[in-house]
């Protein structure tokens, strides 16, 4: 994903992610959840990780995951368009198994909205 690395040992990397530390760990025995919810007509990955960008961060960072040939669990796409709480979302996974969402909101004010 391109993101700046911070302090690291054989077991753990600090990651700059948009201005915010998320912190992984080695663990050979964690096996990935195959677990969804339906969303939008899309099987959205249980657990998951959600980070909100600008559009254009999510828009550049969609750009580079698709040049990286990144296979995605939910392609990128506009969700609930055109109703409340319009969003870009994106899925996939970490080389753990872990689901990461990427999104982002054209309004911000639509974040929470119901």
């Amino acid at each position: 994903m391109g993101l700046p690395e911070g302090r690291s040992s054989e077991e753990w990397i600090d990651f700059d992610m948009y201005g915010h530390q998320v912190v992984t760990h080695l663990d050979s025995n964690l096996t990935a959840s195959t677990h969804h919810n339906e969303v939008d007509g899309h099987a959205v990955p249980v657990p998951h990780f959600g980070v909100i960008l600008t559009l254009d961060d999510w828009r550049s960072l969609r750009d580079r995951l698709v040049a990286a040939k990144v296979e995605f669990k939910i392609e990128p796409y506009i969700r609930f368009e055109g109703q409340v709480g319009e969003q870009a979302t994106m899925f996939f996974l970490d080389p753990s198994g872990n689901a990461l969402e990427f999104k982002a909101f054209a309004d911000m004010s639509q974040l929470f909205a119901k």
